[in-house]
């Protein structure tokens, strides 16, 4: 809660000129909008110039920016949409740039198993995750944005719900859809191991 307050007054004293108190607050999340556009935009040049683009944005409608949501929903929103923005004037739609970024986070997570991982288990696994985010990668936006948001960014139903503008309600349908649909994909690849029954 400290954090929502401490936004809110740096937002407060940006409202009023304060350049320096949004500089802050560009400083708290540019890491995490970073990481977010990535997920959208695969070359890591564009994704900075998409980034700063978002904090420009964000700079400019900031007058119109009521303590409602918390900042963080508001400029995760803004950055979402600029990044789709970018991809639509260049003619693409959202790569699978996940691979790579989860590829880091399963090798952290799980170090010590990769090092007596088989190499058919190890080959087992990259097409179980190959499949997983070719799948997401083929679900409709609003799916594809409520999952990348709950399961890779780790946001509350709450804080989906305020970015993406929708009931939470709504944000649970979505991402029980888009489980679904995930689950139903990658069942082939579950199932081809119990065949033998």
């Amino acid at each position: 809660m400290t954090d929502n307050v401490t936004d809110q007054q740096l937002v407060a004293r940006a409202q009023k000129g304060d350049s320096a108190a949004f500089d802050l607050l560009v400083r708290k999340y540019q890491h995490k909008i970073i990481g977010l556009i990535g997920r959208y935009v695969n070359d890591q040049a564009e994704v900075q110039d998409v980034a700063q683009e978002a904090f420009i944005k964000a700079y400019r409608a900031l007058g119109k920016f009521r303590s409602e949501s918390a900042f963080y929903t508001w400029i995760y929103r803004i950055a979402i949409n600029t990044a789709k923005n970018h991809l639509v004037s260049k003619g693409r739609r959202p790569p699978g740039s996940d691979l790579d970024i989860m590829d880091a986070e399963v090798v952290d997570a799980s170090g010590r198993l990769s090092d007596m991982e088989t190499p058919e288990a190890a080959l087992a696994r990259d097409q179980l995750e190959k499949a997983v985010f070719d799948a997401i990668d083929a679900l409709p936006e609003d799916l594809k944005t409520a999952i990348t948001l709950r399961e890779f960014e780790g946001l509350s139903y709450e804080d989906i719900a305020s970015i993406m503008q929708c009931p939470v309600g709504t944000v649970r349908s979505r991402i029980f859809r888009a489980r679904d649909f995930v689950d139903q994909r990658i069942a082939p690849l579950m199932t081809g191991k119990d065949d033998a029954h």
